[in-house]
């Protein structure tokens, strides 16, 4: 088993290689580039070595979440019909500017795949030679479904046991479909990450433990316990209930460990 914590780093810059990966098709007459400019995006950032392992890479953060997590550091990216902070054609142009400097993109949120725009816009840009980096909590198992042939990487937020789910979404039958997206991208094969940030009073060593003890049981072999952020909560208040450090459990059951402390 490896342990790290994680600091800051640099990665090189070189020319991203394209992967080969099944083509998508918008259905019914859409093209391609008309499905993806009805991404709703709240933001992007232009370089980080922080969201895709390995990878030099820029960040599309989607609009849009079904989930209201507590906790949740992008509050401002919950509500689908907010106004986007850029179009599509604008986050494309930049990423075309940017080839040759970026190894990939990462799709993050709010929740991609709340969108039905999200395999075309993953499309156009494999068409750019960009690997594809997904970031999801697993709320739309079959839409995620529709999505894993065409990206590289997912890092999947578990965020408890299923039965405990909604205590953190506040949504009844929310940790049924994240475990089943679990099942999903562990079956594909695709290199997945998987990490939880701990909603207090779900933080026990005792709970993680037996959190991590499922967890390699369906097939994770990477993963990271990150602690909460204090800051742009959705609810404030949690703000005085998180812990100073999180409590880490003795037994580690995963090749690949990473504490993500503040």
């Amino acid at each position: 088993m490896t342990f790290a914590v994680q600091a800051a780093e640099t990665t090189p810059m070189h020319v991203p290689n394209p992967v080969q990966r099944p083509s998508f098709q918008p259905r019914g007459a859409v093209s391609k580039a008309a499905a993806a400019q009805a991404l709703r995006l709240g933001g992007l950032t232009p370089m980080t070595t922080a969201d895709y392992p390995g990878e030099l890479a820029a960040t599309l953060f989607c609009q849009g979440c079904p989930w209201r997590c507590a906790y949740c550091h992008n509050a401002h990216l919950v509500d689908a019909a907010d106004e986007p902070a850029l179009d599509w054609s604008e986050a494309r142009e930049f990423l075309v500017r940017r080839r040759g400097l970026l190894d990939a993109v990462v799709f993050s949120g709010g929740e991609p795949t709340a969108q039905s725009a999200l395999p075309a816009a993953i499309a156009e840009l494999r068409e750019l030679g960009y690997k594809i980096g997904l970031h999801t909590g697993g709320p739309y198992p079959r839409r995620l479904a529709e999505v894993l042939p065409l990206v590289d990487w997912v890092g999947l937020d578990i965020k408890a046991l299923p039965s405990d789910y909604s205590l953190v979404t506040g949504v009844p039958g929310s940790g049924e479909n994240a475990w089943d997206s679990l099942a999903l991208a562990v079956e594909s094969g695709i290199a997945l990450e998987v990490r939880t940030t701990p909603l207090p009073g779900l933080d026990s060593p005792a709970y993680l433990e037996h959190l991590m003890q499922e967890l390699a049981a369906v097939g994770v072999s990477r993963y990271a316990l990150q602690q909460c952020r204090p800051h742009s909560l959705l609810e404030a208040e949690l703000r005085e209930r998180l812990p100073t450090q999180l409590a880490i459990p003795d037994a580690m059951p995963f090749a690949h460990f990473e504490l993500r402390a503040i």
